[in-house]
């Protein structure tokens, strides 16, 4: 039995040094373990989209006849929108319809695109109502710097919407599509 030690190399040192170091990157990070389901495609495409396309998720998991293209902006991974108080997607929250499905992408009015934006990047997430004022301005002010042209017109039906409750905000938190919880 040959005894000797393996030779040192320059190569075997840095192909072990990089062995290191991807395992070190591809570990779970414990503030961020199960904290989203969002890949980096989906991820990507929220940055670059000025719309999502929305679908509640019925109990049995199936897509709700109910789907619509919406701007949005983003808070972390979570998407957020504002919407009326007698939208379907205010209504499917308030009836405990708080699982979704979110497409990223401009596919145009999803009613005239012949379901092309289930082709785009796509998520499950939770849905909720979100009631805290600092988060309402802070997504205000993040939809007035996404949307500068339409601006003026929206952003004080929104504030005043938000305000006076004829509006909601809703945020669709990122899970996973096994999510089972109703």
């Amino acid at each position: 039995m040959d005894r000797r030690r393996p030779e040192l190399t320059r190569r075997g040192l840095l192909l072990g040094a990089a062995g290191v170091a991807a395992g070190w990157l591809l570990r779970p990070h414990p503030a961020l373990a199960g904290s989203s389901a969002l890949t980096d495609v989906a991820r990507r495409a929220l940055a670059e989209s000025p719309l999502v396309y929305i679908s509640p998720l019925k109990s049995d998991g199936a897509e709700s006849q109910c789907h619509g293209e919406v701007w949005f902006v983003t808070d972390g991974d979570d998407v957020l929108l504002v919407t009326a108080r007698d939208r379907w997607r205010s209504r499917a929250v308030e009836r405990g319809l708080t699982r979704a499905r979110i497409w990223a992408g401009d596919f145009g009015v999803w009613s005239r695109n012949r379901g092309a934006w289930t082709k785009g990047p796509s998520f499950d997430a939770r849905a909720g109502f979100e009631r805290d004022p600092a988060a309402h301005a802070k997504a205000l002010a993040s939809f007035g710097r996404k949307y500068p042209d339409e601006w003026d017109e929206w952003g004080p039906r929104f504030e005043k919407g938000l305000a006076d409750g004829s509006r909601v905000m809703v945020r669709y938190r990122p899970a996973p599509a096994s999510d089972e919880k109703g």
